[in-house]
């Protein structure tokens, strides 16, 4: 179990340094369309910033999986989450920011919650659900492509807030899927429906969170993308899929989940682009940003 965890620790690292340089990116990107564009991904290809994110985005995809293979999905949603401290430490060292004693505070706070849950946590549900489950993971991922195109019509503070949820929820799905696939032999992968639901979830993703940080405020985004994409996971592997703490560890795990994600919520301001960054070479400035 402990590579599970260090497997998820890592995947949080990687989450948590891509998302000041796809911020920035996002931030730095010309848009003159209204609603979401299909095309901003290719536009943000273009920078450089974007791209390494990218990366380690990839790279904490493939830690997380390996994270799924022993832990619980309520464990690794929740230090995933963890991903905003990385952010907010990235931030105070990169960007010459000062966290407040609150804020630090905060980081401390997910912690302890991390630890309680890494305490609590037993090996993953031996339930890998059937076929149906796999085929609704992929129509929901369909399902919320729709709500995103139509939340991305929306006035700027809801569709900011909609879109980091949409996103969140297909990164859950990601979770989700990921945590369902029986196994990663090539002859299983392209049969399995929670595979493709992978990809379009992941790219849900990404271009719904790149538009709200593009558009809207980050913080917002941010806040409702942790929230989509722990809670609903947690919740489906602890009743759907066998997910479970040890015994006598439950409302210990319940606590450690709730300190995680609440000192994320707090903490995804660090998410937030004060101003666009201006040309290579000079200093970028990560902050907090009005929504």
């Amino acid at each position: 179990m402990w590579f599970g965890m260090v497997s998820a620790v890592l995947c949080a690292v990687c989450y948590g340094v891509a998302t000041p340089l796809q911020a920035v990116a996002a931030r730095a990107t010309s848009d003159d369309r209204a609603g979401v564009d299909p095309g901003l991904l290719v536009k943000l290809l273009g920078q450089w910033r974007y791209v390494l994110g990218l990366g380690l985005d990839v790279l904490g995809f493939l830690t997380q999986l390996a994270a799924l293979r022993s832990l619980p999905l309520f464990v690794v949603q929740a230090v995933m989450s963890g991903s905003i401290a990385v952010t907010a430490v990235i931030a105070a060292r990169w960007f010459r920011m000062t966290l407040s004693v609150a804020e630090w505070s905060a980081v401390a706070v997910m912690c302890l919650g991390l630890a309680l849950l890494g305490l609590s946590a037993k090996s993953e549900g031996t339930g890998h659900a059937g076929f149906a489950f796999h085929l609704g993971l992929l129509v929901a991922a369909v399902v919320f492509v729709l709500a995103g195109l139509a939340a991305g019509r929306l006035p700027t503070g809801p569709r900011t807030a909609l879109l980091g949820l949409v996103s969140g929820l297909g990164f859950g799905v990601v979770g989700i899927a990921g945590r369902v696939i029986p196994s990663l032999a090539p002859g299983v992968l392209v049969t399995d429906p929670a595979t493709y639901a992978v990809i379009v979830a992941g790219v849900v993703g990404a271009l719904f969170y790149a538009t709200a940080m593009q558009r809207g405020g980050v913080v917002a985004a941010t806040a409702m993308m942790v929230l989509g994409e722990t809670v609903l996971p947690a919740i489906i592997g602890v009743t759907m899929l066998g997910d479970q703490a040890r015994s006598g560890w439950q409302s210990i795990a319940v606590g450690g989940f709730v300190l995680a994600v609440a000192s994320a919520v707090l903490l995804a301001r660090f998410g937030s682009v004060e101003q666009s960054p201006p040309r290579d070479g000079a200093a970028q400035s990560v902050g907090v940003g009005s929504d």
